[in-house]
């Protein structure tokens, strides 16, 4: 199917740039992120979610409460 889109001037170089650097067409540029917008999947990585070490001299033995672990893990 054809259809029209209005691309922002600066927006559309930037595709034409982007495509020639990749040996792609502008058309499987577009195609490609309509393909991945619809997928709900993106290029980009997902970041890793570090947890606050909270140090024990016997590991795995540390017992606290709610209250001391909101205190631990509060934001400065």
């Amino acid at each position: 199917m054809r259809t029209t889109i209005d691309i922002p001037d600066a927006t559309y170089r930037e595709l034409k740039i982007r495509a020639a650097r990749e040996g792609k067409t502008v058309r499987e540029l577009v195609l490609r992120g309509i393909e991945s917008a619809l997928s709900g999947s993106s290029e980009t990585p997902i970041r890793k979610l570090e947890l606050p070490l909270i140090r024990s001299s016997r590991p795995g033995t540390l017992n606290l409460t709610n209250e001391q672990i909101d205190e631990l893990t509060a934001f400065s």
